[in-house]
């Protein structure tokens, strides 16, 4: 596989990384342990991750990983995708990519991102559907081809077997409270999979599915915006500060700088935001994780009452003062943002001593503020918490900073790993 230029590669890799720690943060989940085992009863096979509870077969891992890695929400993105393109394609390349030069993962990976990433800006979703699961499978489908030793024209025409069949997914089960959702990337590495080794086979699949796809499923005639030929979208991908879908970002960052300066009781919370996390991000008094990760009442009053916004605060959902807190949020459309296609959002809190404002138009992640280094390695050596059993920072060298010929050192157990 051909190198990739100095700036790709230096985000396909912190991209890797934080991949890595959300997935490790999320196969010691209770429920992704549940489903390890039911996934090894139709995958079985030899690889293996710390803190899996069983060894799979390639899609089984990629399918495990998939759902582990958005379990805390704490996954990468794209704005302009309205979505994560890594969320399919980093578990196929962790399944795939065993024993494998990292110099081919990386590759893998930015192809694949990048398909995913064109599709996401295509594919806009109507309400009600959720994005996860969906032209993600196109970004998978074009790792797992690369992977497999296929061309780039050959990994392209992969791309259009999962193009034919690109899952219809529901908000539904957010709303709800439900972890249905988790298995949406799950589906998308299992068809991306399944559509890599079509290609391989030598079936064919029109090149126009994807067009025809959007007209069918989204009632989208136009073309879709065109991206810059040449244009590396990989390289405006955000990196989470927090656990939380993006669009509850915004808000937390406006709570935490107005945290310290508040004195006196809190009597009134008013956040102004953009339309789409108004309606994504509408969930009140959150009855569990999922829930709560797309809530912006949850997310103001967990920043303000825990001073952060991590897998922890989900753990606490019954914590009296973030009920309380939870409560006095008010919401409502900043339609300047919503007109302007932007991002970020205005909080107004009120206490007995005063009223404090404070307004966010970027986050640690965006364009203009890209996470810095060492920010990614904090976050993956706290999400990985304690899973590479003390080889964390082995690891995490590894991925950022090691030779391309090299294999990643992940711990096996019983002889297993990848």
């Amino acid at each position: 596989m051909s190198a990739l230029p100095p700036a790709i590669e230096a985000k396909a890799r912190l991209l890797l990384l934080d991949s890595l720690g959300c997935i490790l943060a999320g196969l010691g989940q209770p429920e992704q342990q549940r489903l390890n085992r039911a996934l090894a009863t139709c995958f079985p096979g030899p690889l293996h991750l710390p803190g899996m509870a069983a060894p799979l077969g390639p899609a089984g891992l990629a399918a495990l990983c998939a759902a582990a890695m958005c379990a805390d929400e704490a996954c990468e993105g794209l704005a302009e995708a309205h979505g994560r393109p890594g969320l399919a394609v980093v578990p196929v390349v962790l399944a795939m990519g065993r024993g494998r030069p990292l110099r081919d993962l990386l590759v893998a990976l930015v192809a694949g991102y990048e398909v995913a990433a064109r599709a996401g800006i295509a594919w806009r979703i109507r309400p009600g559907m959720h994005v996860d699961g969906s032209w993600h499978a196109l970004g998978a489908a074009v790792a797992a081809a690369r992977l497999a030793g296929l061309d780039e024209a050959e990994a392209a025409a992969a791309a259009q077997h999962a193009a034919c069949q690109v899952p219809f997914s529901l908000y539904l089960p957010i709303a709800r409270g439900m972890t249905a959702r988790n298995l949406y990337p799950a589906h998308a590495a299992l068809l991306g999979l399944l559509a890599a080794a079509g290609q391989q086979a030598g079936m064919k699949a029109p090149a126009d599915a994807l067009s025809e796809a959007r007209l069918l499923a989204l009632g989208l005639e136009s073309p879709p915006p065109a991206v810059a030929p040449g244009r590396a979208l990989i390289l405006d991908a955000y990196i989470k500060p927090f656990a939380g879908v993006r669009h509850v970002h915004y808000a937390a960052a406006a709570a935490l700088a107005l945290r310290p300066c508040l004195s006196g009781p809190i009597r009134r919370i008013r956040l102004e935001t953009y339309g789409e996390a108004l309606r994504y991000c509408a969930n009140r008094v959150p009855q569990s994780a999922i829930a709560a990760q797309f809530s912006l009442s949850f997310a103001v009053a967990a920043a303000l009452v825990l001073g952060d916004l991590g897998p922890e605060a989900y753990r606490q959902l019954g914590h009296p003062d973030l009920i309380l807190v939870e409560a006095l949020v008010e919401t409502a459309e900043d339609f300047a943002l919503t007109r302007a296609g932007r991002r970020g959002a205005t909080l107004r809190i009120a206490t007995k001593a005063g009223e404090y404002t404070h307004t966010v138009t970027e986050v640690a992640g965006d364009p203009g503020q890209p996470m810095p280094r060492d920010a990614v390695l904090a976050k993956f050596l706290r999400y990985e918490g304690g899973a590479l059993g003390g080889q964390a920072q082995a690891l995490a060298d590894a991925v950022l900073e090691g030779a391309g010929s090299a294999t990643l050192p992940l711990p096996a157990r019983e002889g297993a790993g990848i």
